[in-house]
């Protein structure tokens, strides 16, 4: 999903305005959380039909309601309205936390982690539909890459310098190419099929190179001895 913004060049303002942590930011959060059963339950459950399987093959484009396809094509459209509909809620949790200033602690820990397990949850499914090298290669590094991120800017704020890893214009482009190559794979059409690779590799390069900045910046701290 999108960087986490709990990660400002100052230290985020005390809850304002709502001492509960059931706010509206913090509820959309949830909700994305909740999200992830209901997208691996679609994913799996009844026994998957077609699953892996292109949903509309360009040779039976005109064909696309027979019964063959139907259950299949359901769905992927399914679980690309389920992974759509988290990403918008990605947005406007930030959006009414700031609007309404309810920043809460509980939320600042809550949504990078929400973000995190929808997109290892589409990843893992894309690998079982795709077992190729490229997916298998995309889940690895970007999973690895949000995994030691993570522990970076942990232990970044255990030095009192977490700001020194703040969120890149890289980073937020690169999650944007994962949005969007996830969306357009999980659709499964073979005439997009080529696109959806294209733009998740753009990812894996972003990925990497969103890395180097934040390891670059942190380098200076990590070369000390002690």
């Amino acid at each position: 999903m999108t960087e986490s913004t709990n990660l400002h060049t100052q230290e985020p303002q005390p809850l304002q305005n709502d001492r509960s942590i059931f706010n509206l930011p913090n509820n959309l959060t949830i909700a994305r959380i909740l999200m992830i059963p209901l997208f691996v339950a679609i994913a799996y459950w009844p026994p998957a039909m077609g699953i892996g399987m292109p949903a509309i093959s360009d040779n039976v484009i005109a064909r696309v309601g027979m019964s063959e396809f139907s259950d299949s094509l359901l769905r992927h459209l399914l679980l690309t309205v389920v992974f759509v509909i988290a990403a918008i809620t990605d947005w406007l949790d930030g959006y009414f936390a700031r609007k309404l200033n309810v920043i809460s602690a509980f939320g600042r820990f809550l949504d990078p982690v929400a973000d995190k397990l929808m997109v290892a949850a589409a990843l893992i499914i894309l690998v079982q539909w795709h077992p190729n090298i490229i997916m298998a290669i995309a889940a690895i590094v970007i999973i690895s890459r949000e995994i030691a991120v993570s522990a970076l800017r942990e232990w970044m704020a255990e030095l009192g310098n977490r700001t020194s890893v703040a969120v890149s214009y890289v980073g937020k482009l690169k999650t944007a190419f994962q949005m969007i190559a996830i969306t357009v794979l999980l659709l499964n059409w073979e005439s997009l099929e080529v696109i959806g690779y294209g733009l998740m590799v753009a990812a894996v390069i972003l990925t990497l190179w969103s890395m180097f900045i934040y390891m670059k910046a942190a380098w200076p701290y990590l070369k000390q001895s002690g």
